[in-house]
């Protein structure tokens, strides 16, 4: 019987360092992960955004040369940049996971299915469209607001024809 508590004593230790390693490992992995920040610019160099490991958006610069756009094309480029941030965060956690944990590991395999989940690859983009694309030109500016429409007037109100029906008033009110 010796033996056997022995047997089990030096069990329990080696699991007991199995399970210390494997923390260790979690550990670093999650200080890695925390201390990554992705940074995306448009084409045209007039945003810039820093997105940390978590998906929130950390930092925002948007340069004077975005001064002549939309506001409504300002907003849309850095949600585009921000999904496309977001995008990157299961391959940079993967890469932790490889560097610390392993990627065979069922935990790891979990975090980075759920990371997929929560940060899928966005839309394709469709290429910007001039009206030269479509064989069209437009001579409107586009600051300049439409005119407003006219406003349509109702249809006169339809009178009954008159008939010679003797109990007939002319469609008319007996009273006035």
């Amino acid at each position: 019987m010796p033996e056997d508590i022995a047997g089990s004593e030096q069990m329990l230790a080696n699991w007991n360092q199995n399970i210390q390693e494997r923390a260790a490992r979690y550990q670093e992995m999650a200080t890695r992960v925390q201390g990554m920040t992705i940074s995306e610019r448009s084409q045209d160099g007039s945003i810039e955004i820093l997105v940390g490991s978590n998906g929130i958006l950390q930092n925002l610069v948007i340069n004077e040369s975005a001064s002549g756009k939309r506001m409504s094309e300002v907003s849309g480029e850095i949600m585009k940049l921000l999904q496309r941030a977001q995008s990157r965060i299961p391959e940079l956690l993967q890469e932790a996971m490889a560097e610390t944990i392993g990627t065979q590991d069922e935990t790891a395999n979990v975090l980075f299915n759920e990371a997929k989940k929560n940060f899928p690859a966005p839309p394709a983009e469709e290429p910007t469209r001039t009206p030269y694309d479509r064989n069209e030109i437009n001579f409107r500016v586009e600051d300049e607001a439409l005119p407003p429409p006219r406003p349509t007037q109702p249809p006169p109100p339809r009178r009954r024809p008159p008939s010679d029906d003797d109990d007939d008033f002319g469609g008319e009110s007996v009273l006035s």
